[in-house]
């Protein structure tokens, strides 16, 4: 199988591709950092092909995607993991920037990729979407705000793919994590700050990235008559928050 994963340098994407690669597959890595690009390629092998790329450019999105068909003919799955959160501070204290930030790479990133890989998916009539939502797509909490906004978009644009694409052989699946740790996640969040970023685990046994990756690559080798349109994952130690009520004075 060709894979592209997007967000290939860390947390996620970094373990699904040496899982496809040691599976055998070809892996088209796409990541903002060249250099880690480059390290991959050195760790995983002539399977792993790098490219450039910040998925919020749609200019640059169309000449790699081109240039990743001419190279590899065809794409069998298309793994949309790049995506971020920053900050936790309530919608009236966040900062604009964050939010704008967020909905580039979250909503416009992924449906742009989504837009060009798709027509040569329904020309071959085969394919698949993974796409890497969050249960902060599904339940909010506070300072979720504009993240959750945007991972639940990515819900409801999965099954949305799914209603487009009837009589299509083509599959669509929201993988949705809650708590995971080992990856960079909540350093970008807390914008470099190691230690609150660490303090969120601390004796939470999060999810992995791998735990995610092994998912995924469950995901890809499903029987292709078989579908699954989403799948929330979280570690034992987390579940759903009771309603609150806040008493004033």
């Amino acid at each position: 199988m060709n894979v592209v994963i997007t967000g290939v340098s860390s947390g996620f994407g970094y373990e699904m591709a040496k899982i496809f690669v040691r599976a055998g597959h070809t892996v088209i890595g796409v990541a903002r950092r060249q250099d880690r690009l480059e390290a991959i390629r050195t760790e995983l092998g002539e399977r792993f092909y790098g490219f450039e790329l910040d998925v919020s450019n749609r200019a640059n999105a169309e000449t790699v995607v081109t240039e990743i068909i001419s190279q590899f003919g065809h794409v069998d799955i298309l793994v949309n993991n790049a995506g971020l959160a920053l900050g936790l501070e309530g919608a009236h204290e966040a900062n604009y920037d964050d939010w704008q930030t967020m909905v580039q790479t979250n909503v416009l990133g992924l449906i742009s990729l989504t837009q060009l890989f798709l027509p040569y998916m329904a020309e071959r009539n085969e394919g698949y979407v993974i796409n890497m939502g969050s249960i902060a797509g599904n339940w909010p909490y506070p300072g979720g705000n504009v993240y959750g906004a945007t991972k639940a978009f990515v819900k409801q644009f999965s099954l949305n793919l799914r209603a487009d694409l009837f009589g299509k052989n083509i599959r669509v699946t929201n993988v949705e994590p809650g708590l995971c740790g080992e990856t960079e996640f909540s350093n970008v969040r807390f914008k470099g700050d190691d230690d609150k970023a660490a303090a969120l685990y601390q004796n939470a046994h999060p999810v992995t990235g791998k735990d995610i990756a092994d998912i995924v690559f469950w995901l890809a080798n499903q029987p292709k008559h078989i579908n699954i349109n989403q799948i929330e994952i979280m570690p034992t130690s987390q579940t759903f928050g009771g309603l609150r009520v806040h008493y004033a004075e």
